[in-house]
């Protein structure tokens, strides 16, 4: 790990961290404090080509590299050549895997750190590893890679909201032109299929039922929408959007309701109130930070079974949720 003495301020980072959305999402927000606490050092962040406007959004970040993955080793291989023509005084891999070690190691950086829970034998190409949290077990990411700011010698307490310029504007904008505890963006779809609560339909129709006023929005991966009578004026459909779509969407002031999800991440680093679905994933591990938030609240299914589940059990914690 690095030396106890405080380091000096570096006037140049780079941030490995090119995916996934959480992750970028809980990078930015450790970030977000070496921008505040070392206001002249230059930030340059390699991001999958897919997440880039997220991060070019956060004012603090100076520069960044795309990384197409799907372009396989040419991919690779471009980001590697790209750094291998820029000089850093520190490079951070907040990633951990093969191909961040594989990034860090073609940096001209004067100091590389890396996680010292890396795999893949990424841990070969840093300097030095920063700390874990302390006691055993799995940890969140969160405080994971607040141990970055502490091997800086920053303050590590993460600063709310995360802080974004202004994005694209949308023709559905005025949609949510009402008391964000009556506007409700719910995200249908996560990255694993087993992650995914079936009974988003049956909860929009309560949400209509017995919240006056309510407007919902969905968003998913793919188009879908709720089955049975939609009220007029009362429900927008951006299931299947672009990125940045869907980006500006999770940033309206709303209420989020969705699974364990990078948009869950973002709306609650957004300063937003989340409810988050749980099943077979843990949310002490990959809940909304930070943990006990009053704005926030994880349901977990019963025994992890989704299925289980029930709306009238999603719903009365929501109300519960918008009415602190």
């Amino acid at each position: 790990m690095p030396g106890n003495e405080k380091p000096a301020t570096p006037k140049s980072l780079l941030v490995i961290k090119p995916s996934s959305l959480g992750d970028i999402v809980h990078g930015l927000q450790v970030v977000q404090n070496v921008g505040r606490q070392w206001p002249d050092c230059r930030i340059t962040w390699v991001v999958r080509d897919r997440f880039a406007g997220l991060v070019e959004a956060a004012p603090f970040i100076h520069e960044t590299i795309h990384y197409q993955r799907k372009e396989g080793i040419r991919g690779l291989w471009r980001v590697m050549r790209a750094l291998r023509g820029r000089k850093f005084d520190l490079a951070w891999d907040m990633q951990g895997l093969a191909r961040s070690g594989l990034m860090i190691a073609a940096a001209k950086a004067g100091r590389k750190w890396g996680r010292a829970d890396s795999r893949e034998g990424a841990s070969f190409f840093y300097d030095e590893t920063v700390e874990l949290p302390a006691g055993a077990g799995l940890h969140h990411a969160v405080p994971i890679l607040q141990g970055f700011l502490k091997a800086g010698g920053l303050h590590p307490e993460i600063q709310y909201p995360l802080e974004l310029d202004a994005g694209p504007s949308f023709p559905w904008a005025s949609f949510f032109d009402e008391d964000p505890r009556k506007l409700f963006v719910i995200f249908t779809d996560s990255r694993g299929v087993g992650k995914e609560w079936p009974k988003f339909d049956q909860l929009t129709h309560l949400i209509w039922k017995h919240i006056p006023g309510s407007r919902v929005a969905w968003c998913a991966g793919k188009p879908t929408s709720p089955g049975g009578e939609i009220p007029e004026g009362r429900f927008l459909n951006l299931t299947g959007c672009p990125m940045d779509e869907m980006i500006e969407l999770v940033r309206q002031k709303s209420t989020f309701v969705g699974n364990d999800s990078g948009p869950m991440h973002l709306s609650a680093a957004l300063g937003n109130r989340v409810l988050a679905i749980f099943g077979p994933t843990s949310p002490s591990r990959f809940g909304p930070w930070p943990p006990g938030s009053p704005r926030t609240e994880a349901v977990v299914a019963p025994g992890g079974v989704l299925m289980d589940l029930t709306p009238e059990a999603v719903l009365e914690a929501l109300e519960g949720l918008i009415s602190r």
